[in-house]
């Protein structure tokens, strides 16, 4: 195996969603960074991977750039994983990515598990075109955000803790309409997985009355 980044896609829930190239790779390469070594040891557990791990977070990242590409660079081969999905989306990896490209590092990230595709199509709403918003700001720059979007024709993805699902829903509603058209998921590919479309007046109100637990992902369509 040549020196190079793994960028390897993890289970968002269930464990059954890995590849086998995923496997074999993460039980030959060098050394495995993980999000949080404590989740991830599940993962490698279940999968008899007994390959050494270090934890490289949204924290510590900009610390430990340089360190991994300099292991790299001395003939080490290292994948990158995080708790759930593919590294870099909503999570870290992007650093560390740009960081073995600028020093002509090669890097290849499978295909896996993310959790914004099978909500898409799950939604039943246009899945021809889209983009990926991830997580709203939480405080400032959060209405300016959904002020920009509202010119906005293409389906729209975000990501949001449970705890603040009725408070966006709201706030989508204020910048586009009660009667617009949205969905839910939570726990995909989990015993719970649920996926509830509606306009976003049902969806507020049926979130209201029944406060959500999970990981949660809204897809939302910016025309009626």
């Amino acid at each position: 195996m040549s020196s190079k980044l793994y960028l390897i896609p993890t289970p968002i829930g269930n464990l059954e969603d890995i590849t086998l190239r995923a496997i074999r790779i993460l039980k030959e390469v060098d050394l495995i960074l993980a999000e949080d070594t404590r989740t991830s040891s599940k993962l490698l557990k279940h999968y008899e991977i007994s390959t050494r791990t270090e934890s490289f977070h949204m924290h510590n990242e900009h610390k430990k750039v340089e360190h991994y590409v300099d292991l790299i660079e001395h003939g080490q081969t290292l994948a990158l994983i995080t708790d759930a999905g593919t590294p870099a989306i909503s999570d870290p990896g992007f650093l560390l990515v740009r960081a073995c490209l600028k020093n002509e590092i090669e890097v290849e990230c499978l295909p896996g598990a993310t959790a914004f595709v099978p909500a898409l199509v799950n939604s039943g709403l246009p899945s021809e075109r889209f983009i990926f918003e991830g997580f709203l700001p939480q405080k400032k720059g959060r209405n300016k955000r959904l002020e920009q979007l509202k010119d906005e024709e293409r389906t729209i993805i975000f990501y949001e803790s449970p705890y603040r699902l009725v408070k966006t829903l709201e706030q989508l509603a204020e910048h586009f309409s009660i009667q617009h058209i949205g969905s839910v998921s939570r726990e995909l590919t989990k015993i719970y997985e649920e996926t509830r479309t509606g306009s976003l007046e049902e969806l507020i109100r049926h979130y209201s009355e029944n406060p959500p637990k999970g990981e949660i992902v809204i897809v939302f369509s910016p025309k009626i």
